[in-house]
């Protein structure tokens, strides 16, 4: 079993598992191609107009250069993406991140007041926006990059009125001194 199913309980149900969207990734895409293509053209000048040692100085000088940029602003943004984990089970909504410092944040069902989502016209066409999670007792959170905003926003806030009505039948059983898990009313008595 893989993550994220070893950080749930036994009986918690994973419906659905995200990284944030891919166009979190477009920058260090661009960034990792425009460093390639001035790299190589640096090593074309070098090669063809220097000789000597400090040709070859130049050269790995030019070579340390592009693998600093390329980690820095290539290798560092795709670990950090895929080390985002946005996670929905039947219980509670996490959000998970880092790779050398883990952050956490859980937010049971039946602690959501509300679901809501923003999306401008790029966000759109590219599938993606921002969700916004409203708590009983916190300001609400923010969570950008969500793809399918749309379909995690109906998922949640399905999850949500479903957590809202198993509640409120909890209470109702309470309420009449029924056990909420003997909707019958049996109380360990056999039923025969």
């Amino acid at each position: 079993m893989g993550y994220p199913e070893d950080a749930l309980a036994d009986d918690e149900e994973l419906l659905l598992h995200r990284h944030p969207h891919w166009k979190m990734l477009f920058v260090p895409a661009l960034v990792f191609i425009v460093a390639t293509a001035i790299a190589g053209f640096l090593l074309g000048v070098v090669q063809a107009r220097i000789d000597g040692n400090s040709r070859s100085i130049l050269l790995i000088a030019v070579a340390v250069l592009w693998a600093i940029v390329v980690a820095w602003r290539c290798l560092v943004p795709l670990i950090r993406w895929k080390a985002t984990h946005f996670i929905v089970t039947d219980r509670r909504v996490l959000i998970r991140k880092g790779v050398l410092t883990h952050t956490g944040i859980d937010i049971p069902m039946g602690r959501i007041s509300n679901v809501q989502f923003r999306h401008g016209l790029f966000d759109r066409m590219l599938g993606t926006g921002t969700l916004i999670i409203g708590s009983a007792s916190e300001d609400p959170l923010e969570f950008d990059e969500v793809p399918q905003v749309e379909r995690v926003h109906s998922l949640l806030y399905h999850q949500v009125f479903d957590a809202m009505d198993l509640d409120r039948d909890r209470d109702r059983g309470d309420e009449f001194g029924q056990d909420p898990d003997d909707p019958d009313g049996h109380r360990g008595r056999s039923v025969r």
